[in-house]
């Protein structure tokens, strides 16, 4: 169990004006920024982002979304960083996930579910990696 995650507020979220409200959220759930910006994704970028979703139906739809205006986009630290994450924005669709996570808070619907949260250890570091330079990152080394 790793101590960085990735965290994305997505387009629906940033759009509503609901993303401080995740941000409060976040430090409340004990995690430490590590980094933070404000992005919208390229079509090619969103598609790099969720390839591992390429052969899915719903691909072209999420990839259309995820560039459809701006993500915040975070580096966040945390004892068990991944489950922790995972644990505070709940499931996928918002209709099943439990009272007081992120996305039973925050989100429309399954589609347009507000954040995004990696799903290992090692799918956190590429995904930070994909969108930060270590330079970017305020490390406590």
């Amino acid at each position: 169990m790793g101590k960085y995650t990735f965290a994305m507020i997505k387009p629906d979220a940033v759009e509503s004006g609901k993303w401080g409200l995740i941000i409060n959220d976040i430090i409340a759930a004990g995690f430490t920024i590590l980094g933070a910006k404000m992005k919208r994704m390229s079509l090619t970028e969103a598609k790099a982002f969720y390839a591992v979703h390429s052969e899915r139906g719903f691909f072209c739809e999420l990839v259309d979304f995820m560039s459809s205006g701006p993500s915040i986009l975070l580096a966040l630290e945390k004892t068990d960083a991944v489950q922790s994450w995972r644990d505070t924005i709940g499931a996928t669709d918002p209709a099943e996930a439990k009272s007081g996570t992120i996305r039973a808070k925050y989100a429309e619907n399954k589609g347009r579910n507000a954040v995004h949260g990696s799903d290992s250890d090692e799918n956190a570091q590429k995904e930070i990696a994909f969108f930060f330079s270590e330079a970017e990152l305020i490390l406590n080394r």
